[in-house]
């Protein structure tokens, strides 16, 4: 009942009306749930710090508190993976011939006098020419190599490819610009002074930052597959395992090839899954058959 009295109280008159009218009406019951049906979901929480310690013994740990870099790669990897609807597509790809190639190069390399005394001009890592290989692909895959806003897709018009650098207390991406451009020597001897600077925390902004896709390789460790998350801006992040001899068939018969595995790690919104499956046959491409990397 509304009442029309002062401050909205009830009076006499509010109570004669509603018996005139039969009285008050009732509210309508809510709708009752389908019996069996499960009730919604809450949003997870995160436990609080204290909530975590809780769970271990006094004494039994030792406290060290988050840098900014800790915390900058926490934030970006939870808005890459809770923004970005990432999708996985892995290939092996035979490295025979291309560590042949890189055997050649390396041996051809001149020599240059260094304070250390004479050294090779170069020396090329199957690393360099992952990155290269990467480049070449999306130059061939053009519509890949792309980065997504909701308002456009921004189409690159050069491949500038981040590789994962790993440096006490994180891990850094300095980008080899224009790497589709570029030769592997040149490729080469970047990525050593990138690499170095970055593990100094010597790199300028710009060298660490945007670029067009990423390269992450664990194949040092061992590691023979993994799914690397996509760094933001980039739609694209290739994740490279472990070259190991393996048994394969040719021509009906077993043979034995040095095979590396890569997974490639995708935004759907930018890059759907025949269009990935294109980029990532095109780099297995240049990786099997490496003279292309070199005209």
């Amino acid at each position: 009942m509304t009442g029309s009295g002062p401050h909205g109280r009830v009076v006499k008159a509010d109570v004669d009306a509603a018996i005139s009218s039969g009285g008050a009406k009732a509210a309508p019951a809510a709708k009752a749930a389908p019996a069996g049906a499960p009730a919604p979901a809450a949003a997870p929480k995160t436990m609080s710090d204290e909530q975590v310690l809780k769970l271990f013994a006094e004494g039994s740990y030792d406290l060290v508190p988050h840098d900014n870099m800790r915390k900058t790669i926490a934030r970006r990897l939870v808005e890459a993976k809770s923004t970005i609807p990432h999708f996985y597509l892995t290939l092996d790809c035979e490295l025979d011939a291309l560590l042949a190639l890189r055997t050649q190069i390396n041996a051809a390399a001149p020599v240059k006098k260094t304070d250390k005394g004479e050294a090779p001009a170069y020396k090329l890592s199957v690393n360099d020419m992952v990155i290269k290989a990467m480049a070449m692909a999306l130059m061939a895959v053009p519509d890949a190599n792309a980065s997504w806003t909701d308002s456009a897709m921004v189409k690159h018009k050069h491949a500038d490819v981040g590789v994962a650098v790993s440096i006490p207390g994180g891990l850094i991406t300095p980008i080899i610009r224009r790497a589709d451009e570029k030769t592997l020597s040149v490729i080469s001897n970047e990525m050593k002074d990138l690499a170095s600077r970055a593990r100094g925390r010597k790199l300028k902004p710009e060298e660490y930052q945007g670029g067009t896709t990423a390269v992450s390789n664990l194949g040092m460790f061992g590691i023979k597959d993994f799914a690397a998350v996509i760094n933001p801006p980039h739609a694209t992040i290739l994740a490279v395992g472990a070259g190991e001899q393996r048994a394969v068939v040719k021509d009906g018969e077993i043979k034995v090839a040095t095979v590396m595995s890569v997974t490639l790690s995708t935004d759907h919104r930018a890059v759907d899954g025949a269009l990935g499956a294109e980029l990532l046959v095109a780099f297995k491409r240049m990786i099997e058959n490496p003279m292309g990397m070199l005209v």
